[in-house]
């Protein structure tokens, strides 16, 4: 099994080599860098990318090469990757960055909705129920829209608002269905992903729901354990294998590694 998307140090995540020799030490196949990345103009986005160090954009030729380098002494396939924030009004940005970058695969996630990010408890909890839903109603809105524009090869995380306990389980079988038609339609396949099925919260993205919609639709997964951290890779490569044991499923590559 290969793991398609960890963080290093160039966005939110640990040193790169001692990610790789995690992914090593837990028999991995290969491991994908897919760091954080928003090239959105906005005032906001401008201050989350000086904050957060979301901007790959600015750094991934040298974290390129440190790659390069780790691939000499590495005995697993090493992919240099990113994970793009998508808002539509950034497709063109977004089409030439990746145009230009030239990475082993791309990956785009929805982590913002009408200002808010929907990993952000505390940003919904005081907000009406109709507000909560039409939140929800955004975000799938959204997800279909990266999903059509056919710029990623992955889509993260595809429900993402499960983690957050106002917005859960809020999501209907009928925004399953719309993104599993458009998955079907794309060239875009979702990861199952663990980022955080061995905490408390047990959420492991896709909800059981809508991974039995995506397999009424024929749509294939691949796989991230979406680790931050050298000692999260391990554990959450086991639970992912078990997984798909569990599910009968046969992950895939992202398109542009086949």
């Amino acid at each position: 099994m290969e793991d398609f998307h960890v963080h290093s140090n160039y966005s939110d995540g640990e040193f790169l080599e001692g990610m790789v020799r995690a992914a090593e030490a837990a028999d991995l196949d290969g491991v994908g860098f897919a760091d954080h990345c928003n090239v959105a103009p906005r005032d906001r986005m401008e201050w989350v990318r000086s904050v957060y160090g979301f901007n790959l954009d600015l750094t991934y030729e040298r974290r390129r090469r440190a790659l390069e380098r780790l691939r000499e002494e590495a005995s697993i396939q090493v992919y240099d990757a990113v994970e793009m924030d998508y808002d539509p009004r950034d497709e063109e940005a977004i089409r030439e960055f990746l145009e230009e970058a030239g990475f082993d695969y791309a990956i785009g996630s929805v982590h913002e909705v009408a200002g808010a990010n929907v990993q952000v408890a505390s940003q919904f909890t005081d907000r009406p129920e109709a507000e909560r839903d039409r939140i929800v109603d955004e975000y799938f809105d959204r997800l279909v829209a990266l999903i059509e524009s056919e710029l990623f090869d992955v889509a993260a995380h595809v429900d993402l608002l499960e983690r957050t306990r106002p917005l859960r389980g809020r999501a209907t079988r009928d925004h399953y269905r719309r993104v599993a038609r458009a998955l079907a339609d794309s060239r875009t396949v979702p990861e199952i992903n663990a980022g955080r099925a061995l905490t408390d919260a047990s959420v492991v993205h896709p909800a059981e729901a809508f991974l039995e919609v995506l397999r009424e639709h024929d749509v294939a997964v691949t796989v991230g354990t979406d680790s931050h951290a050298p000692g999260e890779i391990g554990d959450r490569a086991e639970f992912l294998s078990e997984f798909f044991d569990e599910w009968g499923l046969e992950p895939v590559d992202p398109p542009a590694l086949e």
